[in-house]
């Protein structure tokens, strides 16, 4: 009996406005901004970590304009921040009857949508009071918890201090985005924008209310993880760990429903493969280890183990290598009565000496091996076993493509540029496979032409040519 799932909510079409107006006029900020989204869309948090003046402050502030109703806060710290700049003033009337309470209306504790520069820079009594409250959505006032209606905070800071608090401040946020000035392609769009020009805020009827992220939270409880998926999980968690990148099982199981997230946001019902292509900024806590994880990611997904080119590489070479022995072998040459047959010509050439030697013929009662149609039958179609597991495993490989690149179209969420990687990377291990497929094509004729028995003999089938284990795709 089938079971009754509900319905995933198909939010593409608004998602795809809200970006469009979120990146307007921003340049070089698309990715930064779909993932400062989505963060938001999971009830996550995102560190920006860069220089000033990269528009981190501007993504924050479009951002809560495409949540309805929601109300922003926005706060830069320094050393001397005290908690009543981010959590509100004491009440005077709850003094005056001993109690110990804020008015929290209008400050952080009150926002759906939080920006806080220079967040590290805060001491270690607003810190912890921060992590209550990024953590678990609620503030300690007085003697009791409000509960806060915080959706995501966006903080900012130039560099992440190594401190046991700023550590576990720095575990909170689940994204971590390195803001970089823009590039040089990209600084002459820079100056052709028109600060003077007003940005414009999504359309109410694109932003995003309470029904619509419970209605996603609840279409993200659905979503499949699928195998594949999971073993790619586990395969980068021990990555990391040899790289000696800690990621804990709390971070693992956020960075996870982040693509259900991502998934239910598009009306999937199943993470995608290529979904991981987001995990480097969920699991790496610094620029140059989420570059070295790009490239594993791209050199890695939807590339099976089992035919990794280098392999691939060993077991061709274990074919040649045979056909090489099989033509330098050598055997005993009788003649008709049974007596060893001399000759002066194979291996005078091969002997030199300082007086030359070399030149003087020898006698030598070998001839060249021969092989009869049982020996090289085997050999053939031990390579055209192997041909066709090639074959189907391209054909694997192109369907891959084939799906990278509607997703490419379809998916709001990965780095254009990331995705663009991965597929060569799939195009790469194709070409190679295809010189590769080549090569062995070109053992098989040489098994072929390998110098035969006289007819009518059928030699003996050899032992098969050893290489690792080739699966059927």
């Amino acid at each position: 009996m089938p079971v009754d799932r509900p319905s995933v909510p198909d939010l593409h079409d608004r998602l795809a406005g809200l970006v469009a107006a979120l990146e307007r006029g921003l340049v070089e900020r698309s990715h930064v901004v779909r993932l400062v989204l989505l963060a938001a869309l999971a009830g996550e948090h995102t560190l920006l970590i860069g220089p000033p003046g990269t528009a981190k402050s501007e993504l924050a502030r479009r951002l809560h304009l495409a949540f309805r109703d929601g109300r922003y806060f926005e706060r830069l710290l320094t050393r001397f921040s005290v908690p009543e700049e981010l959590f509100g003033p004491l009440s005077i009337q709850a003094l005056e009857q001993d109690r110990y309470e804020r008015h929290t209306a209008g400050f952080l504790p009150d926002a759906s949508i939080a920006f806080i520069d220079e967040v590290f820079k805060a001491n270690s009594a607003i810190l912890n009071a921060l992590l209550t409250l990024l953590n678990e959505r609620e503030f300690d006032n007085g003697a009791g918890r409000q509960r806060c209606p915080l959706i995501s905070a966006i903080g900012a800071t130039n560099e992440v201090p190594e401190d046991e608090v700023a550590e576990a401040f720095f575990d909170r946020f689940l994204l971590r985005v390195t803001v970089v000035p823009v590039s040089a392609e990209g600084f002459a769009a820079l100056l052709g924008g028109d600060p003077s020009r007003a940005w414009q805020a999504p359309a109410s009827v694109e932003a995003l209310g309470a029904d619509d992220l419970a209605a996603l939270d609840a279409a993200a409880g659905q979503v499949a993880l699928p195998a594949e998926v999971t073993a790619m999980f586990a395969e980068l968690r021990a990555h990391l760990r040899a790289a000696q990148v800690y990621v804990s099982d709390r971070r693992w199981v956020k960075a996870a429903r982040l693509l259900r997230i991502a998934a239910a946001s598009e009306g999937r019902r199943a993470v995608s493969l290529w979904d991981l292509l987001l995990l480097p900024w969920c699991t790496a806590p610094d620029a140059p280890r989420q570059a070295a994880l790009c490239d594993w990611l791209c050199a890695r997904l939807g590339v099976r183990e089992a035919f990794a080119p280098p392999r691939v590489t060993r077991i061709v070479e274990a074919f040649e290598a045979q056909l090489q022995a099989e033509r330098n072998a050598n055997d005993l040459d009788y003649d008709e009565s049974g007596r060893l047959r001399f000759s002066a010509t194979d291996l005078a050439d091969e002997i030199g000496d300082a007086k030359g030697g070399a030149q003087a013929l020898r006698l030598t009662h070998t001839r060249q091996r021969r092989y009869g149609p049982a020996h090289i039958g085997a050999r053939t179609r031990q390579i055209d076993e192997l041909v066709l597991r090639l074959d189907a495993y391209v054909a694997e490989l192109d369907a891959l493509r084939r799906d990278l690149a509607d997703y490419r179209v379809r998916s709001l969420w990965p780095d254009a540029a990331l995705a663009g990687r991965a597929d060569e990377s799939l195009a790469g291990t194709a070409r190679v496979l295809a010189d590769l497929r080549e090569r062995i094509v070109d053992a098989r004729t040489g098994f072929e032409s390998l110098p035969r028995l006289p007819a009518g003999e059928g030699g003996e089938v050899p032992a098969p040519v050893a290489h690792e284990p080739l699966p059927a795709a």
